[in-house]
């Protein structure tokens, strides 16, 4: 349950991430509201975080968590924001998918 947890607070991760890209993007009360979503997904991110430290180890909790967002803002940053999908990018990507995988399977 816990790493089902952890994957949840990394998409959430992923959202504050895509809250501020918006957020630049926009003006006035639009960009108000995405502050806010930055804001409630940061909290429920953190408090996932949080929790899942108290069995997982914090070194891999964080090293999962942070590889999470790091992979769902380059994909969002790909497909929403348009940013270039590159031979290299997409490399470095999958080396980091293969390590995120890696530290679930070293971790008791």
């Amino acid at each position: 349950m816990n790493w089902i947890l952890l994957f949840v607070a990394g998409l959430f991760e992923v959202g504050f991430a895509t809250c501020l890209g918006k957020a630049k993007e926009a003006t006035g009360n639009t960009a108000v509201l995405w502050y806010f979503g930055f804001l409630v997904c940061l909290t429920i991110s953190m408090v996932l975080l949080v929790k899942v430290t108290k069995e997982l180890p914090i070194g891999t909790a964080y090293a999962v968590w942070t590889g999470i967002g790091a992979i769902g803002s380059v994909v969002v940053g790909i497909f929403l924001f348009k940013e270039p999908a590159t031979f290299w990018r997409v490399f470095f990507l999958s080396t980091l998918i293969l390590s995120i995988v890696g530290l679930k399977f070293v971790s008791k």
